[in-house]
């Protein structure tokens, strides 16, 4: 359930571009530094959205480096960490853990047990540093594990629960900004939980694992199941978008509405599926 807050490239400039790769690296660094090179292995890019957008909001004071790195061997480039990355580094192991954690339950995956036995110590520092923000992961994740185990069927409801977990990491200082952070995290985490189970759709019904919109997609025909599916997380990203626009957000604000606007619907209009209903139809999310 990571991946889908990213940029759009193309419609990029080359300064927006290098200017969100600094930012991503600098969540790479500071995951190592904080969690070691498991922690670093954990990185996305959903959690390099939250640190833009919230640095945006907040300005805190900035390091902006030259260095190299395993990826990066032969050259420096630029990393931009502060305070607001800590945090983000420490969520993102937190969602990470509990990701694994639920594909040990799940799937019995060797990689989840392995992976999660190797971030439980981080886990355990992250916890501590955020009781109750944790406590919350796990509350809206139980309740997740209790719909997946009921297998309902109410997509409305089991994705407002993730978006209430999002809504929870996106509320960084509990200020004034906390009601707008908060619904517009609900709405962004509503869009990731139902466009996952969307493009994962398939590969459950093969295996035999739940996803909330099986019954959705057996009761309606391939097109009519998948123009709803899109309607939706139109819905969704319009409800999201308003939330952001009232934010007070200047730096980097052009960045971020190349994520929210276009990069967003990567993985939706690059899926199969899509791509076949955009050569018959000439249709692409706006």
């Amino acid at each position: 359930m990571f991946g889908y807050v990213t940029i759009n490239k193309p419609e990029l400039k080359i300064r927006e571009y290098e200017r969100y790769h600094s930012f991503y690296c600098g969540l790479c660094r500071t995951l190592k530094e904080r969690h070691g090179r498991v922690g670093q292995l954990t990185l996305t890019y959903d959690m390099t959205f939250l640190v833009i957008l919230l640095s945006s909001l907040y300005e805190p004071d900035t390091r902006c480096e030259r260095k190299r790195c395993v990826a990066h061997p032969a050259r420096t480039h630029r990393e931009r960490r502060n305070a607001i990355t800590e945090y983000c580094a420490d969520m993102n192991i937190a969602l990470v853990y509990h990701k694994l954690l639920d594909d040990w339950k799940d799937e019995k995956s060797l990689k989840g047990i392995s992976g999660m036995h190797l971030l439980q110590h981080s886990y355990q520092s992250v916890s501590h540093n955020y009781p109750e923000t944790c406590r919350s992961i796990e509350y809206y994740l139980r309740q997740l594990s209790s719909y997946e185990a009921d297998n309902i069927q109410d997509i409305d409801r089991t994705s407002g629960c993730f978006g209430r977990l999002m809504g929870t990491l996106f509320d960084y200082q509990s200020d004034v900004w906390s009601p707008y952070l908060k619904r517009f995290g609900f709405y962004l985490g509503k869009y990731i939980y139902i466009i996952d189970a969307f493009l994962d759709l398939e590969e459950d019904k093969k295996e035999g694992q739940y996803n909330p919109l099986l019954a959705m997609s057996q009761s309606m025909d391939e097109e009519t199941f998948a123009q709803t599916c899109q309607s939706i997380l139109e819905l969704m990203m319009g409800d999201a978008c308003r939330e952001f626009e009232k934010l007070p957000l200047e730096q980097d604000v052009e960045l971020l509405r190349n994520i929210l606007y276009a990069g967003v619907w990567n993985k939706f209009t690059s899926h199969p599926r899509n791509k076949k209903r955009k050569d018959n139809n000439h249709e692409r999310p706006v």
